[in-house]
């Protein structure tokens, strides 16, 4: 099909590079403008425009979609036949979606109606669903709204972020070729979205990965899966206000006192346990400021913790 792409990370590329390996006519790439990166401020494309200017596809970066008229223009002259959408970072009026043939469809990476929103890889893990997955959809004016067109279930197991939204792309990628083909041809089912049941996976900010060890062991095992490799689960460990962050860790059912909340209270040569939520946490990979993920046993032979030192 003769196809408009919208879309910025690498989810998107993902996405990207399975309509261009499955034959189809990409004629336009629309993904968020250029940023800039690091104390010498290099401009930093976006993993799609990356992809796109490898394939000689044409790219167009708008700050704000809602009320260019230009960008509208070059859309409705690109004549395609459906605008594919996958984590693009704006919200589109009607009229781009509707500019297409057969509209626009959205690669969503959860089983809608759960999880609308910015981020449901990171809510699944934190929720502790024992699935997800990906749907595709007819976008209309709400968010992430529209009617069901199919769905791919993931187990997510004991997948951290990037593990499951590797699988989730790969996954999005094949379903996505399949629902075309159905569209195309007027096979596709279209099914409303039950409200009632709809949750919200809102946008996750560096402030959110702060442990807070009053939860369970269990809660904050999801937080550290959820939260690797941005932003990073993360408690302050030192007199400086530094922050380590916890990269891997286990829950224990080892009964704790409350006052043992963020205490460590027994370390061995490769982890320290942690109290939290009345049970414990055992931890054996970090992070500290200027260092690289290390293992406790690691840390261990340069650094030490003390027992009943306090993470807070």
């Amino acid at each position: 099909m003769k196809t408009v792409f919208m879309g910025t990370p690498d989810f998107a590329a993902v996405i990207l590079q399975g309509l261009i390996d499955n034959g189809h006519e990409v004629v336009l790439c629309v993904t968020q403008p250029d940023k800039q990166k690091g104390r010498g401020k290099q401009v930093q494309f976006s993993p799609v425009k990356e992809l796109a200017l490898k394939h000689g596809i044409p790219v167009l970066q708008p700050v704000r979609v809602r009320g260019d008229e230009e960008f509208l223009d070059t859309l409705r002259k690109a004549d395609a036949d459906i605008s594919v959408v996958a984590a693009y970072g704006q919200i589109l009026p009607v009229e781009v979606l509707e500019a297409p043939k057969y509209g626009s469809v959205n690669v969503h990476a959860s089983l809608l109606p759960m999880l609308r929103g910015a981020s449901p890889i990171q809510h699944a893990i934190l929720n502790g669903y024992l699935e997800t997955g990906v749907t595709i959809m007819q976008m209309g004016p709400g968010l992430d709204t529209g009617d069901m067109i199919s769905k791919v279930t993931v187990e997510i197991g004991d997948m951290n972020f990037e593990q499951l939204h590797d699988k989730l792309a790969e996954a999005g990628s094949k379903l996505l070729i399949e629902t075309l083909k159905d569209i195309e041809v007027g096979k596709a089912e279209f099914v409303k979205q039950d409200d009632n049941i709809s949750t919200y996976a809102p946008m996750i900010s560096k402030q959110d990965g702060h442990l807070n060890f009053r939860m369970s062991p269990e809660q904050l095992v999801n937080r550290i899966r959820a939260f690797d490799p941005w932003p990073g689960a993360y408690a302050v460990f030192n007199d400086k206000g530094e922050s380590m962050k916890f990269w891997k860790a286990e829950a224990l059912d080892k009964a704790t006192d409350k006052g043992d909340e963020g205490k460590i209270i027994d370390l061995d040569d490769s982890s320290f346990t942690v109290g939290c939520g009345g049970k414990a946490l055992r931890v054996t990979e970090i992070q500290v400021p200027g260092k690289r993920r290390m293992s406790v046993a690691d840390y261990f032979r340069g650094n030490t913790l003390t027992k009943g030192q306090i993470f807070r």
